[in-house]
């Protein structure tokens, strides 16, 4: 379990994190997300210990990282964006020299890090050096000392950044994996993978805990307006018309021909206003059949334009 109490960070006369406050729950995977500057980072490391808070501080399984930061460390696996891997070493002398750092057993440390080199898929790669192997693999490294020591709490900064497409999806099978016998905050610029992996949300802006919550809860209360997109095997413009003179509809935006002989339309509707009735009953009067009719989610992408005021490419 990880307990955030008003963390804060100044450098000087900037604020990176503002009286930040947040809890993980043990067994949970939450996403952790924020544009560029936002604060993330620098709210992961006071976390983890690598720099110290201005004030406020972290828990860790009960533990305060001001009070008693070598406990806290021994309960973390931290993957920073960026490893801090030793290029000259091999994969295996690597999690053997990690496995030192975090006093792992001597006993069942073989079988250990046998356990966690076929987790991550790395293996056949254990003579290597590690300068010489890929991005993705260096990843998987920095990964799987992550896991060395099995602590309760994983900190995952991009942890797939570099995998190819394949990767991509093993590595999240692996995250929702571990989510069963460990705590992880995981931060990535993949939206669609938070989105898939992680049971709650947490975002930052400007230093500032701007929204945390499920993806459900933070789509039904994002907004004002509702969508829904419908086909419609009618005539064109007699159907738009139909549609917009309905009682709560914004807008009707024509998608054009998606199957033969019928339209496709994206209606925005006020968000109490439930349209779909009045729909089917004005259609099923004209004899004009309906073919497709859904309500459209928000996205965590539109829900973290929303409360951030930012555009996709500045996270």
């Amino acid at each position: 379990m990880i307990e955030v109490k008003n963390l804060t960070k100044r450098y000087g006369e900037k604020l990176a994190v503002d009286n930040a406050s947040f809890t993980v729950n043990a067994g949970e995977i939450v996403g952790f997300l924020g544009r560029n500057g936002a604060g993330k980072t620098t709210a992961m490391n006071m976390i983890t210990g690598y720099i110290s808070s201005t004030s406020g501080t972290a828990l860790v399984d009960g533990y305060d990282i001001l009070k008693e930061p070598a406990e806290v460390k021994k309960r973390i696996g931290y993957l920073p964006e960026q490893p801090p891997l030793y290029m000259d070493m091999t994969v295996n002398e690597y999690l053997s020299f990690a496995a030192d750092i975090k006093k792992v057993p001597h006993k069942n440390r073989k079988e250990h890090l046998d356990r966690i080199k076929e987790l991550v898929r790395i293996t056949d790669v254990g003579p290597r050096i590690i300068g010489n192997l890929s991005k993705g693999y260096k990843q998987r490294v920095g990964l799987a000392e992550a896991l060395t020591g099995n602590p309760p709490v994983l900190i995952l900064d991009e942890p797939t950044v570099g995998l190819d497409p394949t990767q991509i999806i093993e590595i999240r099978h692996l995250i929702k994996g571990l989510g069963k016998e460990h705590t992880i905050i995981l931060s990535s610029h993949i939206l669609p993978e938070v989105a898939d992996v992680c049971e709650r949300v947490i975002i930052i802006d400007h230093g500032h805990i701007v929204a945390q919550d499920s993806l459900a809860a933070l789509q039904q209360g994002l907004g004002e307006t509702a969508k829904l997109t419908v086909r419609i095997a009618g005539p064109e413009a007699a159907t738009a018309r139909a549609l917009r003179a309905i009682d709560g509809v914004i807008n009707v935006d024509n998608l054009g021909v998606r199957e033969s002989n019928s339209y496709d339309f994206l209606i925005t509707a006020d968000k109490g206003a439930d349209v779909r009735r009045v729909i089917f009953n004005i259609m099923g009067k004209a004899g004009t059949p309906i073919l497709l009719m859904r309500y459209l989610d928000y996205t965590l992408e539109d829900i973290f334009l929303q409360l951030t005021g930012t555009a996709k490419e500045d996270f």
